[in-house]
């Protein structure tokens, strides 16, 4: 007999989850009137297995199709995913609509989890669009996108028939996501926007690559080691304010693949870096605690230009239902944001806001007790039922 998979294996990890997903499901159902809330269930088992089968992978599986969705209007592209068992063209069928926002990687609309995550959304009854930011592809959090989001929810609210769309903004899109809710000329194609460990003040999550620390709103902070890749993406988005002219295209090509996971052909490139240059990108990359005073001067310097993008300079104005999703140990953008953005937002318009061990960042845990997956299942289960509405 084959020795069974350790204990920690991906395989038995995820049965382990779709079985306790299956209690969830049965303990939803028993607590409250539960279609989409089995849906949730549902989804979040094949989320965490894509070939999971069985009694709750399957509760509610449409197939989907997949085709390319230009967005002319924004000047970008995007993808549409829909559950092809429904009719567009019959008003009666056509599903709810979610516009699905990537963050900062630079695969955009191609990277292999969120392509999965939309599939697995278009197969609980909801048609899919996901656009591509290009400046979040080039990691750099622009102004510009904010109306990219706009104009794609009115895109996919026209292809629809006109029912305003959801909006789930991952990451840094998140907040993007809540500010283009905000603006008068999109908020009507807006439902509702989930915002999945979103940030609330941009100056305020630069500021915790630097320091490992983050304040609260009720006054306490919260200490975390910032992940290591937050230092590069802010010297990469204005590298020509840390590198003499001559060598900016180098450096910006080397900080580009360190990002791109290439760390090979960022040191490779890094050899035509003039000796002065070459020195502070060799920190850059060893993440060095001496780099802090010239970052926190950069930030302090672009303070008017982080306030564009933030959502705590725009929720005022916000008038469509918020969902905020947090993983509680986040190292990107610390779950102090979500409180920041859960008491920023007006009142009357938050109508969830979990922060949970369920999630890391924007990915599901593995290790997430059965009580954080049911909590996690109730708020999915609420968003789809935002949906169906």
């Amino acid at each position: 007999m084959p020795a069974p998979p350790p204990a920690s294996s991906p395989r038995r990890l995820r049965r382990g989850r779709t079985a306790a997903l299956i209690v969830l499901a049965l303990l939803v159902v028993l607590w409250r009137p539960a279609s989409a809330h089995v849906r949730a269930a549902s989804l979040l088992a094949r989320f965490s297995d894509p070939d999971a089968h069985g009694l709750l992978a399957d509760a509610v599986r449409h197939p989907v199709v997949t085709s390319d969705f230009p967005l002319a209007s924004a000047g970008t592209r995007g993808r549409l995913y829909l559950p092809s068992d429904v009719d567009l063209d019959r008003a009666g069928a056509r599903p709810p609509g979610v516009v699905i926002v990537h963050g900062v990687h630079w695969k955009g609309i191609d990277e292999p989890r969120l392509r999965r995550f939309a599939t697995t959304i278009a197969a609980s009854g909801v048609a899919v669009l996901t656009p591509e930011i290009r400046e979040l592809c080039d990691y750099r959090i622009d102004p510009a996108s904010i109306d990219t989001i706009g104009l794609s929810a009115q895109a996919l609210s026209e292809r629809l028939g006109g029912a305003p769309v959801g909006v789930m903004g991952l990451s840094f899109a998140g907040g993007l996501s809540l500010i283009a809710a905000s603006e008068p000329k999109y908020a009507p194609s807006f439902a509702f926007v989930v915002a999945v460990g979103a940030h609330d003040d941009l100056g305020r999550v630069l500021r915790f690559f630097t320091s490992n620390e983050s304040p609260r709103p009720d006054g306490t902070t919260l200490r975390l080691q910032a992940h290591d890749y937050g230092q590069v993406v802010l010297v990469y988005s204005h590298v020509e304010d840390f590198f003499p002219a001559a060598d900016v295209p180098v450096a910006r090509d080397a900080l580009r693949s360190w990002l791109h996971e290439d760390f090979d052909a960022a040191r490779s490139r890094a050899r035509d870096l003039s000796p002065e240059a070459a020195a502070l990108i060799a920190e850059i990359f060893a993440h060095s605690p001496s780099l802090a005073p010239a970052l926190d001067a950069e930030i302090a310097r672009l303070s008017p230009q982080l306030a564009a993008v933030s959502p705590s300079a725009h929720l005022a104005d916000l008038r469509v239902p918020v969902f905020l999703l947090h993983g509680a140990g986040d190292r990107v953008i610390p779950s102090s944001e979500t409180e920041w953005l859960a008491h920023d937002t007006p009142r009357g318009m938050l109508r969830a806001a979990l922060i949970s061990p369920a999630i890391e960042h924007v990915d599901l845990e593995d290790k997430a007790s059965l009580g954080d997956e049911l909590a996690l299942v109730h708020f999915m289960g609420d968003v789809l039922d935002a949906a169906d509405r």
